[in-house]
């Protein structure tokens, strides 16, 4: 009797949980409908033969039993996966019978999605799948194109307060032998402009050569060959003034800043800007807490910036009136650019290459990052002519090799923290920066070399 015990009660389990199950499938075709009713038959029907084997004797040493048992297991698991999915969301006229409240629900609506998942699209100008190659003609071309309209009425601009700065400084001082004022800069150049709001207006200082002389930095006080003296030559067989330029000497030498200091005072207090502008219709004014000679102005929506430059041009160098911070203030500094511009374009007509193109792009990244402005313009510059003395390939098509070439030379001389004037050797373009700044822009540019797409970001 005893061994029947077990089984009755196991059917009085089963009759009971059968009980269960049916009245959950008669409420369920109810709440879910037909489909959805089927769904949870097969699915509970599946979970009662998993629990019926559960607790059923097992055959300890028959291995086909358990290899039966096993392979019946994965068929109700593979039931229930394979068990077709409802419909999203069941229309009320699909219903046989009306819904149940659905304030007190007897099994919670099962909100399956049946759609088809969508192929997903990729699309082919995505920035992850672009080549460096593609990222830097698009910078170029997104970032880098000055707007012709803007261009040219900065240009205008310019050339109108540049007539009436030259009308007047003839009419003020009629003795000193200023040449033609002329517009120079990136925006006429091409060589980097971000946009048209800054314009270089050089002003020629003319020198009677049998008076002045050059004397090299590195033989002053100041051991610089960047920079030189004027000096005034023949004193004692031309006495001070004969030069009309000698009221501007300290010590015999022709003071930078001294001609700054006075011309600075003419743009300030001396030119009826008022009038100009209104004769140009814009708005002008000189920048009087600058230690440049700077002027703002202000035409409709247009911004521009109109930086003033006396030049002196001797023994074929070209020496801008912007001494050093410090005491010393009879120094003039060597301008490269004019020479640079002109060897760049001779290179690139030479072989079609894209070294304009390719400064372009590193000047605006360099302007553009806190860490880096300071490399931008001349220094760059010198890099890309250093690196076309050894790299023969500038073609566009290897954009981003020369990219990538130019990070390293540029890695190599921060090393060193050297880099030398491709037309005098012996001045260091690096001279003026901090070893702090070096190893800021060391760091930064070594981890653009094996991850460039890090200097393309927006910022």
């Amino acid at each position: 009797m005893a061994e029947f015990t077990r089984p009755r009660g196991k059917r009085q389990e089963d009759s009971g949980l059968g009980n269960v199950l049916d009245l959950l499938l008669a409420n369920a075709r109810l709440v879910l409908g037909v489909t959805g009713a089927a769904v949870l038959a097969i699915a509970t029907l599946a979970v009662k033969r998993l629990i019926d084997r559960a607790t059923s004797p097992r055959d300890e040493g028959d291995p086909k039993a358990e290899q039966k048992t096993l392979e019946e297991s994965w068929q109700d698991l593979a039931l229930i996966k394979a068990t077709p999915k409802p419909p999203k969301k069941q229309r009320r006229e699909d219903l046989s019978e009306p819904l149940l409240s659905p304030a007190l629900p007897l099994v919670p609506e099962l909100r399956v999605c049946s759609a088809p998942p969508e192929t997903p699209q990729v699309e082919s100008s995505s920035p992850c799948c672009l080549t460096l190659q593609e990222k830097l003609l698009s910078y170029y071309s997104s970032r880098l194109t000055v707007p012709e309209t803007q261009a040219s009425v900065s240009l205008q601009l310019a050339r109108s307060i540049c007539t009436q700065l030259q009308n007047f400084l003839r009419s003020k001082c009629p003795e000193l032998p200023f040449g033609s004022l002329f517009l120079s800069g990136p925006l006429l150049d091409g060589l980097g402009a971000l946009a048209a709001d800054h314009i270089h207006l050089m002003l020629p200082v003319v020198l009677d050569a049998t008076l002045w002389s050059l004397i090299p930095g590195e033989d002053t006080v100041v051991r610089n060959p960047q920079y030189w003296l004027i000096k005034r030559t023949d004193l004692e067989y031309f006495p001070r003034g004969r030069s009309p330029w000698d009221r501007f000497i300290v010590g015999r030498y022709l003071s930078s800043n001294m001609l700054n200091e006075t011309l600075h005072k003419m743009l300030v207090a001396s030119i009826n800007w008022p009038a100009i502008g209104s004769l140009l219709g814009s708005v002008i004014h000189p920048v009087v807490a600058s230690q440049e000679l700077k002027l703002e102005v202000k035409y409709d929506q247009i911004k521009l910036s109109i930086t003033l430059f006396p030049v002196v041009e001797m023994e074929d160098k070209v020496l801008l009136a912007a001494p050093p911070e410090g005491l010393v203030e009879n120094l003039w500094l060597e301008s490269f650019y004019r020479a640079e511009v002109s060897k760049v374009k001779e290179l690139d007509a030479g072989d079609s290459g894209a070294r304009q193109r390719c400064l372009c792009i590193l000047n605006s990244i360099c302007k553009s990052h806190p860490a880096l402005h300071k490399l931008s313009g001349s220094p760059l510059t010198h890099v890309v002519l250093h690196l076309s003395a050894t790299s023969l390939d500038w073609a566009e098509e290897s954009l981003a090799d020369m990219f990538q070439q130019l990070l390293e030379e540029l890695v190599g001389y921060l090393e060193k923290g050297v880099l030398p004037s491709y037309f005098n050797p012996k001045i260091n373009l690096f001279c003026d920066l901090l070893e702090e700044e070096i190893d800021e822009m060391g760091f930064m540019l070594y981890r653009a070399i094996s991850e460039p797409e890090l200097l393309l970001k927006e910022k």
